[in-house]
C-alpha cells in the first residue's frame, strides 16, 4: 500500500473509531476486530498511537476501567469529537452523492 493510499485509510479509519465512540465505549483489541470485519487489518502498533492522537487532540477521553478480571483502557468520544464527526459525515455524504 503506497504512503497516499495509506494516509487515505487512515482519515476513515478515524472517522470509523469515532463512529463506534459515539455509540458506546470502545476499547483496542475491540476496535481491531471491527476493523478486520470492514477489510481495515492494522495491528495494534498502528491502532493505539491512533487512539492516543485522537485522545490528545480531544476527540476521545480514555479511563482505565476493570472488565472481565482486565484493566482495559476504554475510549469514549468528547463534545469536540461529536461534532468532528458530524462535520465528517456531512462531508463523507456531500462526496459520496457528487
Amino acid at each position: 500500500m503506497s504512503n497516499h493510499q495509506r494516509e487515505l485509510f487512515f482519515g476513515l479509519i478515524r472517522i470509523h473509531v469515532l463512529v463506534h465512540a459515539s455509540h458506546e465505549p470502545i476499547f483496542g483489541l475491540a476496535m481491531m476486530e471491527e476493523l478486520a470485519h470492514h477489510g481495515y487489518r492494522i495491528g495494534p502498533g498502528t491502532l493505539y498511537p491512533l487512539l492516543h492522537g485522537l485522545e490528545k487532540s480531544g476527540l476521545l477521553r480514555s479511563a482505565l476501567k476493570n472488565t472481565a478480571g482486565r484493566r482495559r483502557r476504554v475510549y469514549t468520544i468528547t463534545a469536540a469529537g461529536k461534532k468532528a464527526l458530524e462535520k465528517a459525515k456531512s462531508k463523507v455524504d456531500e462526496l459520496h452523492h457528487e
